[in-house]
């Protein structure tokens, strides 16, 4: 058991993240077994969830002539633009049939403004707008938090990025996430990870 001051953080273990779902990562549902053994060892587990309105701004669908993986300029910045994923109620966005999703002592939803997307489970997209997660660890007398989860290179990296920034100790199990890498967005945000402090475990 890790001491009571260690979150564990499971990002985005959603059937649309798995093999078969609209924004597939390979290997996402390999990782589910492992993840559940996991949450025995910590005091308090928080499970986040893309939740999106159909009409979110983030997706290709959204902006005639736009091809999913396309980059576009939002008014916080550059925007990946994705296929349709995880859109609230839908079955893509339920958490993977697998998970012991009765074990978290908190469930948060991110995504559901569908002005900006929210990738970190700490802040959306602009970097301002907080989620509440924060105030909620520190409530309960967080320190430290441990990250697995979908994907590497997108919602667990900036998840990893604003706890390190927010002063938590952070570890990220790689074999407990697996990765989307677009045009070598894993090896860009290992490197970020690891220049924040970020333990790779």
């Amino acid at each position: 058991m890790q001491d009571a001051p260690h979150a564990l953080l499971v990002i985005d273990v959603q059937n649309d993240f798995c093999p078969g779902g609209a924004l597939a990562v390979a290997e996402g549902d390999v990782i589910v077994p492992g993840i559940n053994a996991l949450m025995a060892d910590f005091a308090v587990v928080v499970l986040t969830q893309d939740w999106h309105p159909a009409t979110h701004s983030s997706f290709a669908s959204r902006h005639p002539g736009a091809a999913p993986f396309s980059e576009t300029r939002m008014p916080y910045g550059p925007q990946t633009l994705w296929p349709d994923h995880c859109i609230q109620n839908s079955t893509g966005a339920d958490f993977h049939p697998g998970l012991t999703a009765g074990r978290a002592d908190m469930i948060l939803r991110k995504g559901v403004n569908p002005a900006i997307d929210s990738y970190s489970a700490f802040f959306e997209n602009d970097r301002q707008t907080a989620t509440g997660l924060d105030g909620y660890l520190r409530s309960r007398g967080i320190t430290a938090v441990t990250l697995v989860g979908l994907a590497t290179d997108y919602c667990v990296a900036y998840s990893a990025l604003d706890a390190a920034r927010l002063g938590f100790a952070v570890t990220v199990r790689g074999d407990l996430c697996r990765a989307i890498d677009l045009n070598g967005s894993l090896s860009a945000a290992l490197v970020q990870m690891q220049e924040a402090g970020v333990t790779l475990a």
